[in-house]
């Protein structure tokens, strides 16, 4: 122990090529603490292009998981986000914003964070050692055969996520690794592997930094590709929002100005008939129909809304 109380150690010399992309020192910064701020700034902003080509480079992968994960959904599975730390709130914020954005239910995306609820605000970073959490955390949501898990690991190698994936492989569950490391420095059981190389990270280890606004990018593409491919946007317009709230209900009533060409007398006529349902609203403009004929027609075409206008030779005025 040293004079300042500090239990004594060694380390071995080290040229970092022993140790994980994520925590190896980025050279760039090697003086990160006597730039000035507008420099430091500048560097930033250099760096942060990196996930962007890292997102560009998983592009089959991201295809892949998309497609797959819209067929087990469209079976009746649902979608789970497994990660610790930064990687699990992540899954968590990806999650939470299906349900406003697309009018989904609450369990057909769910975010898995090491430690639960508690964990979003309070660092609890310990728990992502234990294998068997990830697998018990999954079963204990009824995750089952047919649903698919996203593994998300920074650096590919958090024994949470690990055994979570190694579960759902074992139930035979759709299974896609998220990582920010090549596989060879840390393998995952998984039948997609997604792999956002984006490198040393400006401040060593911390993977908050490019490797989080990489998974944030490629968490974003999935669960929105998902959802075009469910139906839920016409165009690129979000037309199963959630008229919930004064914002949400101003959103839909551009919406169906943009789509239907209708004023926003009509728009609110429309959705206080369809209970908020802007898709509803659409069909039944479009198609001159009343709404329980609207809702019966969507049933018979899937939820999809151009199926469906395509079925009576109806299009949208504006779309």
């Amino acid at each position: 122990m040293d004079r300042l109380g500090n239990t004594s150690f060694t380390l071995e010399p080290s040229d970092d090529r022993g140790y994980l992309l994520t925590e190896q020192t980025n050279p760039n910064s090697q003086n990160l603490d006597l730039l000035s701020t507008e420099a430091l700034v500048n560097l930033f902003s250099e760096e942060d292009l990196q996930p962007q080509r890292a997102v560009r480079a998983a592009i089959p992968a991201l295809v892949a998981a998309i497609d797959s994960i819209t067929e087990r959904l469209q079976a009746g599975g649902s979608l789970y986000y497994l990660g610790a730390g930064t990687s699990g709130r992540l899954g968590v914020l990806d999650a939470a914003e299906c349900p406003p954005t697309f009018c989904t239910q609450p369990d057909l995306v769910q975010g898995v964070l090491a430690g639960g609820e508690p964990a979003l605000l309070k660092s609890s970073e310990g728990l992502e050692d234990l294998e068997v959490a990830g697998r018990d955390d999954l079963a204990s949501r009824g995750f089952g055969s047919d649903d698919c898990l996203i593994g998300i690991a920074a650096g590919g190698t958090t024994p949470y996520v690990k055994g979570g994936l190694a579960y759902a492989q074992s139930i035979n569950a759709l299974t896609i690794a998220m990582a920010c490391v090549p596989e060879d420095q840390a393998p995952l059981p998984c039948s997609i592997n997604i792999r956002l190389i984006t490198g040393p990270e400006l401040l060593t280890g911390s993977t908050r930094l490019k490797a989080g606004t990489a998974t944030k990018m490629a968490l974003n593409i999935i669960s929105t590709g998902v959802m075009v491919r469910l139906g839920k946007v016409f165009g690129n317009q979000m037309i199963d929002v959630s008229a919930s709230n004064s914002k949400l209900v101003d959103r839909a009533l551009r919406i169906l100005g943009d789509l239907a060409g209708i004023d926003r007398e009509q728009g609110m006529d429309l959705l206080r008939l369809s209970k908020g349902s802007v898709k509803l609203s659409l069909l039944m403009v479009s198609a001159g129909i009343d709404v329980d004929a609207a809702r019966k027609l969507l049933s018979d075409h899937d939820n999809q809304l151009r199926l469906a206008l395509n079925s009576l030779g109806c299009s949208l005025s504006k779309g």
